[in-house]
């Protein structure tokens, strides 16, 4: 007989077995997107689809903000062991729903967590497709204020003419301004990108 959708065992063997073929269907591309539908799946089976949003903003602020959490994810030296535990414990501090966690775990376990950001953006996409939104990323060289991203998701609103679910990222190396990604759109007004262009237009100079 097959368990019911309650059992806590049989939703640990659902959670396996979904990573398992996403692991799997990899190895013809497409982690991030696999992972990220198997997620979602389970999340939208279990009624955490926001509660799973919710974690998977927080792992990638904890990503933007930390260069050790950076590498502790890419790191091809700790074993997965290693891995494993530590990701328990951040995932214990954080309070992350027993659904994310679990799937932190499996990624562990399958050495996947280095692909943990293009997995969260994927599932955020995933979200906001279902509920008739685009998804922006807009990176910045400073954090920016609750009335900068309200400005920011309004304008991209009227341009797209979409509900906007933006995320933000930090990176001092683009010196100032801001890179705003919609979809495959780019829209750069950042300093360093200027100056890269000017550069480029200085050697097509003499």
């Amino acid at each position: 007989m097959v368990p019911g959708t309650g059992n806590e065992a049989y939703r640990q063997v659902r959670l396996r077995d979904a990573f398992s073929v996403a692991g799997q269907a990899d190895r013809t591309g497409g982690l991030a997107a696999r992972y990220a539908t198997a997620l979602y799946g389970l999340a939208d089976e279990q009624k955490a689809l926001d509660v799973v949003a919710a974690d998977l903003k927080s792992l990638q602020a904890m990503i933007d903000s930390s260069d050790d959490f950076r590498r502790f994810i890419k790191s091809p030296v700790l074993s997965r062991a290693d891995q494993s535990k530590a990701i328990k414990a951040l995932g214990d501090k954080a309070a992350l729903s027993g659904l994310t966690q679990k799937f932190l775990g499996l990624a562990a376990a399958n050495r996947r967590l280095f692909a943990l950001p293009s997995i969260i953006a994927a599932y955020l996409d995933l979200l906001a497709t279902r509920r008739g939104e685009v998804t922006a990323d807009v990176t910045s060289a400073v954090p920016l204020s609750d009335s900068q991203m309200l400005a920011i998701t309004a304008a991209l609103k009227q341009t797209v003419g979409r509900t906007v679910s933006l995320t933000s990222k930090i990176d001092a190396s683009i010196l100032g301004g801001l890179i705003v990604r919609v979809g495959s759109r780019m829209v750069d007004s950042s300093i360093k990108s200027k100056l890269q262009r000017l550069k480029l237009a200085m050697k097509g100079v003499g």
